[in-house]
């Protein structure tokens, strides 16, 4: 497939994904759906989906370790330029250690902390965010290689 149709392909799998969370926030009467890590997350996914950095596991434990962390230090420890940087050293450390390394979860000890949020942002948007993510990302895989397969025919 030539690089201009995996780009635009690339393109419209993160619109679809990003707008499935999108109206799932708007229309959600609770929680979130949405957080600034997941557009990078979307770009690994859907641009550069053979990356290790952007595989299921990475996506889905590389999210949860480092927004684990996150809360843990908002909730323990005080919000302080010290504490903020130990928790990205720490979730850093810990996606290398477990093999999940996903750069833009690296945020979000930042994010969390920075913004105060509570245990259910584990769960939506972290957990449920990441987890739709993926399964979009395996659904734009799946078309990807039936148009590659349709265009050889």
């Amino acid at each position: 497939m030539n690089h201009i149709k995996s780009a635009l392909l690339a393109g419209i799998a993160a619109t679809f994904a990003i707008g499935v969370l999108s109206y799932a926030d708007a229309w959600s009467g609770h929680g979130l759906w949405l957080m600034a890590p997941f557009g990078a997350t979307a770009v690994l996914v859907f641009g550069v989906p053979d990356s290790p950095l952007a595989q299921p596991k990475n996506v889905i434990i590389g999210h949860l370790i480092t927004a684990t962390i996150g809360l843990v230090f908002v909730h323990f420890v005080p919000v302080e330029p010290w504490s903020l940087a130990c928790a990205t050293g720490l979730a850093i450390s810990a996606m290398l250690v477990t093999k999940t390394t996903h750069p833009p979860a690296g945020a979000n000890p930042l994010l969390i902390m920075l913004t105060g949020q509570s245990w259910s942002f584990l769960i939506t948007p972290v957990l449920l965010g990441a987890v739709i993510i993926v399964l979009c990302g395996k659904l734009a895989k799946l078309c990807q290689n039936r148009t590659l397969a349709a265009s050889k025919a």
